[in-house]
């Protein structure tokens, strides 16, 4: 293929992925536009791998200026995905709320609270006194 061949190649490959792009996402309904988009750019990191090999083959000043900015685009494209992704998934998660007890004074010759188990589970509690003498229990 002439190089004259090779760019009416690519161009048209451009256009077509331009149009079919653009059928695609304004089709997408508008509650899920957001989450697509997010995931799609997280993703296209891709496009960053393809755009460090080429990086690596080029060998004049104009193919340097478009690796760099390739890999620069590219970048801004994963790193912009993920914050947008980061954000809407934070909108999904619950608030929540820290209840912090005040802590009882200490006494002298008070008995020190039950510890936690360090497997999570509550602290078990101090048997229940015996029954006063001349009651029933």
């Amino acid at each position: 293929m002439s190089p004259g061949q090779t760019l009416a190649l690519g161009l048209f490959i451009f256009v077509l992925a331009v149009f079919v792009g653009f059928l695609l996402i304004s089709r997408v309904p508008t509650l899920l536009h957001t989450p697509l988009m997010s995931a799609t750019n997280f993703i296209h990191g891709i496009v960053l791998v393809g755009a460090l090999t080429i990086a690596a083959g080029v060998h004049d000043a104009l193919g340097y200026t478009i690796a760099i900015l390739a890999v620069l685009l590219g970048t801004l494209n994963v790193v912009g995905g993920w914050v947008v992704t980061d954000r809407m998934l934070e909108m999904f998660k619950g608030k929540k709320e820290e209840r912090v007890r005040p802590a009882a004074p200490a006494t002298a010759g008070a008995a020190a609270p039950p510890k936690a188990a360090s497997d999570g589970n509550p602290p078990s509690l101090p048997p229940p006194p015996p029954p006063a003498a001349g009651t029933q229990g």
